[in-house]
């Protein structure tokens, strides 16, 4: 059923312009927008917005939707969040309310996913550790077959919305073998997505390329820890796009001190490292400061997202990526 036009807030860091001009307008075209100078707070400035809201659009550094924040927005019906986790956005009291939350995962996904694409080629190849006019000796070595995107076994830990898109951007490579540890994929649905699933320690033995995509859980605390890093090929490459303590990196310094492994690591633990972090200063690592996932223009994509998710609840249209408390518990 269509609710019409509703009354629409944003919230988000202040300072950040993360809806431009045009966003702004498209939103207007949906509903009456309550405010343009983002919340980053739930103020008393805020009250007044938040007593005529009906729908949230919330970014990076919306505060989090709390008992006493709800109670001062009685006609909320959805929170759309345009970037990716909203495990530090939403509390249980959410649940208590008949509120439609959804996540902009998906449109940040896709950037995760080109990055990973790109360290996975760049790795086999190479690329990060033999740079420079230093390294044209590589010209002579083109033999050494412990380099080369040819016949090697990429192991993509978690089946989760960027494992998943991991593993259609490597359709187009046939020549790469492909295989998954999910506990919560069977292996009918790892064979629809054209992967085989293995166990963790099966896999890691057989990976060249160990690529990391699960959600930060208890359960999946230093997953990557002293067996599963002792098992990996002499040479193989790990990479962490996910959240960094999915790494023992007590465990994988000595690997790398040893140049036994590589890592092109997004994300650590700590983060950031320490100035005197040993991991910083070695060659067969690459470290980027947490920018796999939107960056640029590709905040459009999410602002894009989570303006269809607004026009879709208005319209009364199932969500695109809707978030459920069941769903929450093993999401990143």
């Amino acid at each position: 059923m269509s609710r019409g036009q509703p009354n629409i807030a944003i919230a988000h860091w202040p300072g950040m312009d993360l809806f431009g001009k045009a966003d702004l307008d498209r939103l207007r075209a949906l509903g009456l927008l309550l405010n343009t100078e983002p919340i980053g707070a739930w103020d008393e400035e805020a009250s007044t917005v938040l007593a005529e809201a009906e729908v949230i659009v919330g970014h990076w550094g919306c505060p989090p939707l709390d008992a006493a924040m709800l109670d001062q927005a009685p006609r909320l019906g959805l929170f759309a969040y345009a970037a990716g986790t909203v495990k530090m956005t939403l509390t249980d009291a959410v649940w208590d309310r008949d509120i439609r939350v959804t996540s902009g995962a998906n449109a940040n996904a896709e950037p995760v996913a080109e990055f990973t694409l790109a360290a996975i080629l760049f790795a086999n190849k190479g690329v990060l550790w033999r740079r420079g006019p230093a390294d044209f000796s590589a010209m002579s070595n083109m033999g050494d077959r412990q380099w080369g995107n040819y016949g090697r076994t990429i192991g993509i830990i978690g089946a989760s919305l960027i494992g998943r898109r991991v593993i259609e951007l490597l359709r187009p490579f046939p020549h790469l073998t492909v295989t998954l540890y999910d506990p919560y994929v069977t292996p009918e649905e790892a064979a629809s997505l054209g992967v085989e699933k293995l166990e963790l320690d099966e896999l890691c033995a057989s990976a060249d390329v160990l690529s990391i995509h699960a959600p930060a859980l208890p359960e999946t605390m230093h997953m990557i820890g002293p067996d599963q890093l002792s098992a990996l090929p002499d040479g193989a490459t790990v990479i962490n796009t996910a959240r960094g303590p999915l790494i023992d990196h007590e465990a994988l310094l000595p690997h790398l001190v040893s140049g036994r492994l590589y890592a092109i690591l997004d994300v650590t633990d700590p983060e950031p490292l320490p100035d005197n972090s040993p991991i910083l200063e070695l060659p067969n690592v690459w470290i980027s400061p947490h920018l796999a996932g939107s960056q640029g223009t590709e905040l459009a994509r999410m602002t894009d997202y989570v303006i269809e998710e607004v026009r879709r609840w208005s319209a009364g249209e199932p969500a695109l990526n809707e978030v459920t408390k069941e769903r929450l518990a093993t999401m990143a």
